[in-house]
C-alpha cells in the first residue's frame, strides 16, 4: 500500500464524510493502521437530539512515553459543487495542489500524521513507547459525541497519554508560521431589559427599554476586561445582536434584547467572568434599569501548554524542515484541544488555513510532504529524548 502523505490524503478526500456521516474515512484509516500493527477501535456515541457519531482510537505499542495524534475526519458541506474547479470529493491534483473538501481542515493533516507514524514504525519498530490516534467524526458538528466521549472511553480503558499533537490548520500564510500552544475560552450571555409598551406620543405612560440597554452595554464595554498576559491577548467582549423586534415606528417596545460573546484568556474562568459581568451590569443598572441575564453553559475554557521541551521538539522540527521558527500563538477560535488538555499537554500544528471551508479548498502537495517530514522529526526527537532518560 502506498502510505505517502499524498496517497493517504487523496484516499481520505474521496470519502464524503460531511458531518455526521463517516463516509468511509474512518474505515480507511482503520484498515491502514491495522495493517501496520495498530490496535484499532471504532466506538460509536449517541445523545438525545444529536446524530450518532462514529469515532476511531488506535494505539501502537504499550510502553511510555505515549504520544497521541488527534484530529477529525468530518468536514463541512461543500456547498454548490458546480462552483468548484474539481469535484469536492475527487482528490484531484491541479497545478501542484490537492483539491477537495477537507484538504486543509483536516484530512490533509491526518494523512501527514499517518505517513509520519507509519514511516517511523517501519524504521524503529522497537522504539519502546506508544503512538496513538484519536480521530473523531464530530468536530465540525455539535462536538457532543466525538472527542469528549472518546477521551472518556479511553480513560475507562486505562489509557493515559503523555503529550498530544492536534493537526488543525494553524498557519496563516506559510507552513511553519505558527504553533498553537493554547486557546482562549468562549462564553456567551443573553441580556434582556424590561420596559413597558406604549405610544410614542405618550412616553410618560410607557417605559422605553432601549436607553436602559444602552446603559448596560456601555457598562460592559467601557473598560477592557484585562490587558492580556504573556501568551494571550486581552479578553474581548463583542456584542453580536441588539434587537427589540419592533416593526412599528410609533410604538415604544416592551423589551430590548442583546447577545454578547466573550473570548477570554487564562486570567478568567467561566465562573469568575460571569461574576465580573454581573458586577458591571449591577453598577450600570443602578436602581432604574430592570434586566435579566442568562449566561449559556460552556465547555470552552482558556488553556495554555507552557513552552517546554515538547513545544521545543515541534519548533525545532518545523525550523529544520521549513527554515522558519514558528510563532507560539493562542489566537483563533476554539478547537478540540480544549477537551484534550484535561488529559495531557496538547499543541496544535497543521497546514496553512487560507482555504479551509472555502470553495476549492486545496493544499500544495509540497506542504503535505513537508508536514509529514515535520511530524517524523518530532517522533524522532520525542522518542530519542525518552530513550536517553530511561
Amino acid at each position: 500500500m502506498d502510505t505517502s502523505p499524498l496517497s493517504l490524503a487523496q484516499s481520505l478526500l474521496r470519502c464524503p464524510s460531511v458531518t455526521p456521516e463517516e463516509g468511509g474515512a474512518l474505515a480507511f484509516i482503520e484498515g491502514v493502521l491495522k495493517e501496520a500493527g495498530f490496535e484499532v477501535h471504532r466506538p460509536v456515541f449517541s445523545a438525545p437530539g444529536t446524530p450518532d457519531v462514529e469515532n476511531l482510537y488506535a494505539r501502537y505499542g504499550s510502553g511510555e512515553p505515549y504520544l497521541l495524534f488527534a484530529g477529525h475526519t468530518d468536514v463541512v458541506p461543500p456547498g454548490d459543487a458546480g462552483r468548484w474547479r474539481h469535484d469536492p470529493f475527487s482528490g484531484e491534483i491541479d497545478g501542484g495542489e490537492l483539491h477537495g473538501r477537507g484538504a486543509v481542515d483536516m484530512k490533509g493533516g491526518i494523512a501527514c500524521m499517518m505517513a509520519a507514524a507509519l514511516d517511523f514504525i517501519r524504521e524503529c519498530p522497537d522504539f519502546g513507547g506508544s503512538i496513538g490516534f484519536l480521530i473523531t467524526g464530530d468536530e465540525e458538528g455539535p462536538a457532543i459525541n466525538g472527542t469528549v466521549k472518546l477521551l472518556e472511553w479511553a480513560k475507562v480503558r486505562g489509557e493515559r497519554f503523555d503529550h498530544c499533537i492536534l493537526g488543525e490548520p494553524t498557519n496563516p500564510n506559510q507552513l511553519g508560521d505558527m504553533i498553537k500552544i493554547g486557546r482562549r475560552g468562549s462564553l456567551t450571555g443573553r441580556l434582556v431589559v424590561e420596559g413597558k409598551q406604549g405610544h410614542v406620543a405618550y412616553p410618560h405612560l410607557a417605559d422605553n427599554p432601549i436607553p436602559g440597554m444602552l446603559r448596560l452595554l456601555d457598562g460592559l464595554l467601557r473598560e477592557p476586561l484585562d490587558r492580556g498576559t504573556e501568551h494571550f491577548d486581552g479578553s474581548n467582549l463583542e456584542v453580536t445582536t441588539v434587537d427589540v423586534g419592533n416593526p412599528a415606528t410609533n410604538v415604544i417596545p416592551a423589551e430590548a434584547r442583546a447577545t454578547f460573546n466573550i473570548r477570554f484568556n487564562d486570567l478568567w474562568t467561566p465562573e469568575s467572568l460571569e461574576q465580573e459581568i454581573e458586577r458591571r451590569l449591577r453598577e450600570a443598572a443602578g436602581n432604574t434599569v430592570r434586566y435579566r441575564l442568562a449566561m449559556e453553559p460552556t465547555n470552552a475554557v482558556a488553556f495554555l501548554t507552557p513552552p517546554n521541551a515538547f513545544v521545543g521538539f515541534i519548533s525545532d522540527a518545523i525550523e529544520a524542515e521549513t527554515g522558519r521558527r514558528p510563532a507560539l500563538s493562542t489566537t483563533g477560535g476554539t478547537s478540540d484541544a480544549r477537551f484534550i488538555v484535561k488529559d495531557c499537554p496538547v499543541v496544535e500544528f497543521g497546514l496553512v488555513g487560507q482555504t479551509m471551508h472555502q470553495v476549492d479548498e486545496r493544499v500544495p502537495v509540497a506542504d503535505l510532504d513537508r508536514l509529514a517530514g515535520i511530524y517524523r522529526k518530532v517522533l524522532d526527537a520525542y522518542f530519542a529524548e525518552s530513550s536517553t532518560k530511561s
